[in-house]
């Protein structure tokens, strides 16, 4: 599952997307509240959209729930059929791009997802307070592929469209209206790195 993103939003169409959605921004934001990153992986910190007073802040949140038991791993996705989300902090993660990886020999290939028709995409996520003095955290939801990430993997993060955004963060629609597989078309994809043979 996806454990990879890039993020390479210019501050310009993260401020025009945002008036363009009628979403509030809190005062003070810049375009350091975005910053650049060609990989942001399992427990990096990255920016994460989430509801503050009359609009969305963003806030720099580690990636991934610490593990849940001593013997588990980092919960950086978070499987999202038949969930109720209504008491869980919803987030949004803003992305430029997310890779997946295929091939059983190091190094796997790797292949990057684009939206296609948006400048940027957003990732639903679930996004919890640190504990003990560790930072927040956030993890990405998942679901059944469609059509653009079926040949890559057997599941795929939510992404979803601009009109949904809103919805998600103030869950005004239904957790199985949003988040769905991206239909066909939705997304581009391009391989950036061969595998090992």
């Amino acid at each position: 599952m996806c454990n990879d993103y890039e993020q390479h939003i210019l501050w310009a169409e993260y401020c025009k997307m945002m008036q363009r959605l009628e979403l509030g921004m809190p005062t003070g934001q810049s375009e350091g509240d975005l910053p650049e990153a060609d990989d942001i992986k399992i427990n990096d910190v990255g920016p994460v959209m989430r509801a503050a007073g009359n609009g969305i802040e963003l806030v720099p949140m580690n990636f991934s729930f610490p593990p849940s038991s001593p013997r588990g791993g980092p919960v950086f996705n978070f499987r999202s059929e038949g969930r109720s989300f209504a008491n869980s902090n919803r987030c949004l993660i803003p992305a430029s791009a997310f890779f997946e990886f295929t091939g059983k020999k190091y190094p796997k290939a790797k292949h990057r997802f684009t939206m296609n028709d948006e400048p940027f995409m957003a990732i639903a996520g679930i996004w919890r307070e640190g504990q003990g003095g560790a930072p927040a955290a956030f993890t990405m939801l998942t679901t059944s592929p469609g059509p653009d990430v079926g040949p890559y993997h057997d599941r795929q993060i939510v992404v979803l469209s601009p009109h949904n955004w809103a919805h998600w963060i103030y869950l005004t629609k239904t957790e199985a209206e949003l988040l769905q597989p991206s239909p066909a078309g939705t997304l581009h994809v391009e391989t950036v790195r061969p595998g090992s043979d």
